[in-house]
């Protein structure tokens, strides 16, 4: 009886032992999704009207690292329209409502700010956020050319703000997060690159990846120099700067095979630029693009 009482009682200590490891073992890991339209995953519908999917990046970057991450959850703050200012909650933007660390739905009236969600998110789960992603910046260029111009005006406002923006950005992540939590940014695809199959704009197209790397190299300055030192080259994945020619057959060849510069051809293979209306010519990536972006960010995180 002594024996048994003995070892009854040396298996109690070691089940108290083991009980808080294993109940931190099943707390959950959290991949926090931050950025614009991109990183809700948002597309066409067949009427051409933009909704979120779970097509996006975030959701297939999920799938791909939840079989390497035991318990992990995807908690996005990602906001359609959000530009560097109105996610650190000032310029003239609002679209997103966030309370807490919650985003609550989309609204013109102000409450709260996606950079102030995300603090207090990484602030509340410290040890519990496997890695974080972020894009931002595209909407602050994305208007600057219409008609087959670019308005250098436009385009020079959107990348000062960039550049005052995203350091800020940056910092108030990093200072949240603390300092080894993973924290990946990323470039921007070209999408003016589909004007090219008009002759009257295909200058443009052809200028376009120049301006792109100008706005891309801001966005990733902003962010390594000020502790996001990751940032996933979606520019390159889209291959935005190669021009070697191939074939492309789609709507705005007739479905007749052309050659194409490679950029071109990849923006038409990645997004909703080169479909016909209703559905397109639209900016954002379909389901093969956010693949893409996905495995572009999967080696970083």
């Amino acid at each position: 009886m002594r024996f048994k009482t003995g070892l009854t009682a040396a298996l109690a200590v070691t089940i108290a032992a083991l009980a808080p490891a294993a109940a931190q073992a099943a707390k959950p890991k959290y991949y926090l999704s931050l950025g614009d339209s991109l990183s809700v995953g948002w597309q066409p519908n067949s009427a051409g009207v933009g909704r979120e999917t779970s097509q996006g990046y975030a959701n297939q970057l999920f799938a791909l690292k939840r079989r390497s991450i035991a318990n992990l959850r995807l908690y996005k703050l990602g906001c359609a329209g959000e530009d560097t200012a109105s996610m650190l909650g000032t310029g003239p933007k609002t679209f997103c409502q966030y309370t807490g660390d919650r985003r609550i739905g989309y609204s013109k009236r102000r409450k709260g700010s996606q950079i102030a969600a995300a603090e207090k998110f990484l602030r509340g789960h410290r040890g519990q956020v496997a890695f974080v992603t972020i894009d931002i910046g595209a909407n602050n260029v994305d208007s600057c050319a219409t008609g087959g111009t670019v308005n250098v005006a436009c385009l020079n406002a959107g990348v000062a703000a960039i550049k005052r923006d995203i350091p800020k950005i940056s910092k108030r992540l990093r200072a949240a997060a603390g300092r080894n939590l993973v924290i990946v940014g990323m470039t921007l695809y070209d999408p003016f690159l589909e004007l090219y199959f008009d002759p009257n704009t295909r200058g443009l197209a052809v200028a376009s990846p120049g301006l792109a790397k100008q706005v891309n190299q801001s966005i990733t300055d902003g962010h390594k120099r000020n502790g996001v030192t990751r940032v996933a080259d979606v520019s390159k994945a889209f291959s935005t700067d190669v021009t070697t020619q191939v074939l492309y057959s789609g709507p705005l060849t007739n479905n007749q095979p052309q050659q194409v510069p490679q950029n071109v051809e990849r923006i038409c293979r990645y997004t909703w630029m080169c479909v016909l209306k209703p559905v397109g010519p639209n900016i954002h990536a379909n389901a093969t693009g956010y693949g893409v972006i996905a495995n572009t960010f999967r080696p970083l995180v």
